[in-house]
């Protein structure tokens, strides 16, 4: 059984930058949108927003760490390429039964198909609820209410910038549904370093720690 995260945040606070330190390390990025890293240097991977196509690259990937990088655009990418055909009335509600059935079929794919040595993490922007809650960032209430992003996840962690600082908060604060188990990291607030939060991941679990060592 691999070990999803998730890793919420608004633009700008870090969430592609904290990718930053995995280069040369035992990681594999895909990125759902093409665009250009925040941060010189390469982590091999793949460019696809096809839920097929990212499934077979966590299986072909030989990285024990996989990054899906802006993996909420799945949801918007799908809707925009399929909302226009579908009319109204049950077409709208199919679509939006879609919306989540795929992105929910990814995430139970990564736990029960994958190795269980392998983490895998969907980074996504987040949104603020009519009730003030701090969450994932999907399309419409009625995926919100047929797929509960962040209760798939048993570690949620919410990139934040203050001043220069660039931060992950692990546990729940100001709204946020941060979360991780118990001294899984010192404290509230961690440095914005995705490759110290994979080996804080893996020493707690007990798993094989990475070595410094490129991926092809």
């Amino acid at each position: 059984m691999a070990i999803p995260v998730l890793i919420i945040g608004r633009s700008g606070t870090g969430k592609s930058r904290s990718i930053k330190s995995c280069v040369g390390k035992d990681v594999n990025l895909i990125r759902v949108l093409n665009k250009p890293l925040p941060f010189r240097g390469k982590i091999d991977g793949w460019f696809t927003d096809d839920y097929q196509q990212v499934m077979k690259c966590l299986l072909a990937s030989r990285a024990k760490s996989i990054v899906i990088d802006d993996a909420g655009y799945l949801i918007t990418n799908h809707f925009m390429r399929c909302h226009a055909n579908t009319g109204g009335g049950n077409g709208v509600f199919s679509l939006y039964n879609d919306l989540g059935d795929y992105y929910w079929n990814l995430i139970q794919f990564t736990i029960n198909k994958l190795p269980g040595d392998k983490i895998v993490y969907f980074i996504m922007h987040e949104d603020k609820n009519e009730a003030g809650d701090v969450r994932p960032k999907t399309i419409g209430k009625m995926l919100d209410e047929k797929v509960c992003i962040e209760g798939m996840f048993t570690i949620v962690l919410r990139s934040v910038k203050e001043g220069d600082d660039y931060l992950f908060v692990t546990q729940a604060l100001d709204g946020a549904v941060s979360k991780s188990p118990e001294e899984m990291f010192e404290s509230v607030k961690i440095p914005n370093d995705l490759w110290l939060v994979d080996q804080a991941i893996r020493n707690y679990y007990e798993m094989e720690e990475l070595q410094n060592a490129e991926t092809k």
